[in-house]
């Protein structure tokens, strides 16, 4: 019984792709080098699917959600790439060529996206079957989907800057006012629409405080939905945090913003009739008796 092993090698080594292209390379299958390996066939599989888990706390609200937050199929491509026999002892590279294109009933292919409870994946599969008396052999890796310039999703960002100043009056999410001391902070953020593949900028100022600072932070924020006609459920989630100023900054002195948005974890802002996923960022100053105020930003981004 000869031992073996099976890998997959994209001609592409960042394994990105747009819709419409071409995914080729080769997958490896190396034997023991003393006997030829007999197989049933090896098979390779493209899958693309839409994953929505409802959280805990919306588990059990609306029956229709199990509907909503059924998985979307967006891709799902099978290929014979060699017919069952015997392969060589040594190593056997079989090239291979598969379109990436959606399913009919899809209209595009979404970027790749791991968030918390929707993940937007797509995975490339190879299976060697054997007999009853040989294990099966499966490798599977994972590639990632951008968005083509060409396509109807290909929104461009337009500057869009935005200046703010955070008071005590101005915070909305306090309910009794009169315990946050008193602060005046004022800056500005370059841009609301935002290009994924550039960094997020601005600056603000600390113009007053009554009492030390300990903090200030930004945060960025993944907003998931999964809804229907019948209500919705919406989860917030930390993605990042970046500490932009530590100990009681000095006052009147422009401080810089600048974070960059993470691969994978952030995607083009999507809305779809199932599910939505969006973004913000959050400003936190943390005061030294750790009491803490946030100022809320709704961002859009784009890929280009």
């Amino acid at each position: 019984m000869s031992q073996c092993s099976i890998d997959i090698r994209l001609k592409r080594s960042s394994k990105e792709y747009a819709d419409g292209d071409l995914i080729s390379g080769e997958v490896i299958i190396i034997g023991n080098g003393t006997s030829a390996i007999q197989h049933n066939g090896v098979y390779l599989y493209l899958d693309g699917m839409v994953n929505i888990n409802l959280s805990t706390k919306n588990v059990g609200m609306f029956e229709a959600f199990y509907n909503s937050a059924k998985p979307i199929q967006l891709i799902n491509y099978s290929l014979e790439i060699s017919k069952p026999g015997k392969l060589a002892a040594n190593r056997t590279e079989i090239p291979f060529e598969i379109p990436l294109r959606a399913k009919s009933s899809i209209k595009h292919l979404y970027e790749t996206y791991h968030g918390v409870f929707i993940t937007v994946q797509y995975f490339l599969r190879v299976d060697m079957k054997r007999s009853f008396l040989s294990k099966d052999l499966s490798k599977q890796i994972e590639i990632l989907i951008v968005t083509r310039p060409t396509s109807e999703l290909a929104e461009k960002a337009v500057a869009k800057p935005i200046e703010f100043t955070v008071t005590p009056d101005s915070l909305n999410n306090v309910k009794d006012k009169n315990k946050i001391p008193q602060f005046n902070i004022t800056g500005q953020i370059d841009s609301t629409i935002c290009c994924i593949q550039k960094p997020f900028n601005g600056q603000l100022i600390v113009n007053e405080s009554s009492i030390p600072i300990k903090s200030i932070e930004i945060q960025l924020v993944r907003v998931e939905t999964c809804g229907c006609a019948e209500g919705y459920a919406k989860d917030l989630t930390e993605i990042q945090n970046i500490q932009i100023g530590e100990g009681d900054v000095p006052r009147q002195i422009a401080i810089p913003i600048y974070m960059i948005f993470p691969r994978l974890f952030t995607c083009p802002t999507l809305l779809t009739t199932n599910f939505k996923i969006e973004f913000e960022i959050n400003l936190v100053v943390v005061f030294e008796d750790d009491r803490l105020i946030t100022e809320n930003f709704p961002i859009k981004l784009t890929r280009f």
